[in-house]
């Protein structure tokens, strides 16, 4: 049973050794980490900052949990807008070791439902590298539709690099 969860100031440092252990395996696919991104005091100074985004409302930082609550992956919405756009960006990763395995599916029809039921949002957008073929089937699988390609959106692996950007709008809205 895979099972999602608010983000606490106590996933830290368990966080910086999931991280430390997927370091390679997440490299092409995120941007330029200092090292003190793959501490327990640098996790927690961005957990702390997440937190705080969530009680802002923009925001809603989650772990992914296997059914022991052992930290296999983290999915969030960020960038939540209220107003007249109501949205949020989607952002995911699981562990190497679970890969392949539709916990990030999973993870994901958690979130939109988040995203459209307590939430109350609109829209929710995500954006994959062009190469990343697994995440963009994630996304698909959950509905999201491709609504483009940006060109040089996020430096990611120490670089510059297109993006495929997806959105799913809450279907009773439509």
């Amino acid at each position: 049973m895979l099972l999602g969860r608010l983000i606490r100031s106590s996933d830290a440092e368990p966080l910086a050794g999931l991280l430390r252990a997927n370091r390679e395996f997440l490299r092409p696919w995120t941007p330029v980490r200092e090292p003190a991104f793959f501490t327990a005091d640098g996790q927690r100074g961005l957990v702390e900052g997440a937190l705080d985004a969530h009680r802002e409302g923009s925001g809603f930082p989650c772990v992914i949990t296997d059914r022991h609550d052992r930290l296999i992956g983290q999915i969030t919405l960020t960038d939540i807008h209220r107003g007249p756009v109501q949205s949020g960006s989607v952002g995911y990763w699981v562990s190497e070791e679970l890969n392949g395995r539709g916990i990030a599916r999973d993870a994901l029809a958690t979130i939109v439902r988040e995203g459209f039921g307590p939430l109350d949002l609109h829209r929710l957008t995500a954006a994959t590298l062009l190469a990343n073929h697994a995440s963009q089937r994630v996304l698909e699988s959950a509905g999201f539709t491709r609504i483009g390609v940006a060109q040089s959106a996020y430096r990611i692996d120490g670089r510059w690099q297109d993006h495929v950007l997806y959105q799913l709008v809450r279907p009773e809205r439509r």
